[in-house]
C-alpha cells in the first residue's frame, strides 16, 4: 500500500533534514517517493503503476507519495521543479531523482539497478 507523507512523516521515514545536514536514510527498506500534484495529468498516469508496484514489491520496497502543493517544505528541500518527480532511495548510498511519467518497466529496471531488488 502506498503511504502519503507529510513534511513531518517524511522526517521519520525518509530523511530528517532538521537533524542531519548530510544524507541519512531513516528507512529500513529501499523507497520510492513520488512527488506529485492532484491537478497533474502525467502524475495521474503514474499513480496506478505505483499501486501495482506497491502490491508486487510489498515487503521489499516502500512506496510513498508527497503532494507538492500541501508539503512545500520537503518539496523545496529536494528542489522539485517539475512533476512527477520520482526519488529512488536505496538503503545505502545516495538517492537518485528521475523526472516525468515513467513506464512500469522503467521502474522495475530501476528497482533492479538501484535497489538490487527483483
Amino acid at each position: 500500500m502506498i503511504e502519503h507523507l507529510t513534511d513531518e512523516t517524511f522526517k521519520t521515514k525518509v530523511f530528517n533534514w532538521v537533524d542531519n545536514k548530510d544524507w541519512k536514510f531513516e528507512g529500513e527498506k529501499p523507497a520510492v517517493i513520488d512527488f506529485y500534484a492532484d491537478w497533474c495529468g502525467p502524475c495521474k498516469m503514474v499513480a496506478p503503476i505505483l499501486e501495482e508496484l506497491a502490491d508486487e514489491y510489498a515487503g521489499k520496497i516502500d512506496i510513498y507519495k508527497v503532494d507538492t502543493e500541501a508539503q512545500r517544505e520537503v518539496s523545496s528541500i529536494f528542489g522539485i521543479q517539475s512533476i512527477p518527480s520520482i526519488l529512488f532511495v536505496p538503503v545505502d548510498g545516495q538517492p537518485q531523482m528521475a523526472m516525468g511519467a515513467l513506464p512500469k518497466d522503467t521502474f522495475k529496471r530501476a528497482f533492479e539497478d538501484v535497489f538490487n531488488v527483483k
